[in-house]
């Protein structure tokens, strides 16, 4: 039967409340993710919160209700509140209905089955948690086979990161590692990588793409590193007819992926 708790001073709400900072997240091996949508998708691909908290008018809604019989029926525990609490967890002056405590997942790069997929994407150094979102995003829609982050990326265990994503942190296979194991690593098989940048004349339209391929974005405000540059098999630009000398990395990362997801 679930629990109810309405006091802002309960323990368990300062302890959850503490997830949206990055060092309590690492010691907990915990994070929040907020939203009916984000956690029926997390449900539907078998992972459910350890703690579900829901605001006492939502608890009617048949998707509230199967979250709460799942999670209590999987060990977890479902928790009615209001819509204060809620906030205090979110962070958010108008909060979702649910908010979930959830294990951090991680896969490491050896385990990644690189036939499994055409397309995969890889960020070096993102920082936004925007951006990183919408990067996971664009890869369950195109069917890649996950993100690999490279380098100092922002935590996709973020509130805000796992807000962007919509759900598809649940979808799609992120790894983090650093540039000295993932190049051995994308070199001990096959496997084309190819770099956005604006240092090239290769039209992203007018090159070709062998499978899988590895579309490689850099930082959003730097780039990436001139020996990333030269390890790719192929640098691409996309067109700038305006007076924007680039586009945002997500974006560029979309349409670049739905370019390679044509040809196939």
């Amino acid at each position: 039967m679930p629990r109810e708790i309405t006091a802002y001073s309960n323990p368990l709400i300062k302890r959850i409340r503490n997830l949206r900072d990055k060092r309590h997240r690492r010691e907990e091996g915990l994070f929040l993710a907020e939203g009916l949508r984000i956690l029926t998708e997390a449900r539907e691909t078998g992972r459910l919160p350890h703690y579900l908290f829901y605001a006492r008018d939502s608890a009617d809604h048949p998707l509230v209700r199967a979250l709460i019989a799942d999670v209590e029926a999987n060990g977890g525990e479902a928790i009615e509140t209001v819509p204060d609490i809620l906030s205090k967890l979110s962070g958010k002056d108008n909060p979702q209905a649910v908010v979930g405590v959830f294990a951090e997942f991680s896969r490491a790069l050896a385990s990644l089955d690189r036939a499994s997929a055409d397309i995969w994407l890889v960020a070096e150094r993102l920082r936004d948690p925007g951006n990183l979102g919408t990067i996971l995003r664009t890869g369950d829609a195109v069917g890649a086979g996950g993100l690999i982050l490279i380098g100092d990326c922002v935590d996709p265990f973020s509130l805000e990161a796992v807000r962007a994503s919509m759900g598809a942190l649940f979808t799609v296979p992120v790894v983090q590692c650093e540039w000295p194991e993932f190049l051995p690593w994308l070199r001990a098989g096959p496997g084309q990588l190819v770099g956005l940048s604006l240092d090239t004349d290769t039209n992203y339209r007018a090159a070709t793409y062998t499978k899988p391929t590895f579309l490689l974005t850099g930082n959003e405000a730097q780039g990436m590193p001139d020996d990333y540059a030269a390890a790719c098999d192929l640098l691409v630009k996309i067109p700038m007819l305006g007076k924007a000398d680039s586009l945002n990395a997500a974006v560029a990362t979309a349409v670049m992926a739905y370019e390679v997801l044509g040809r196939r």
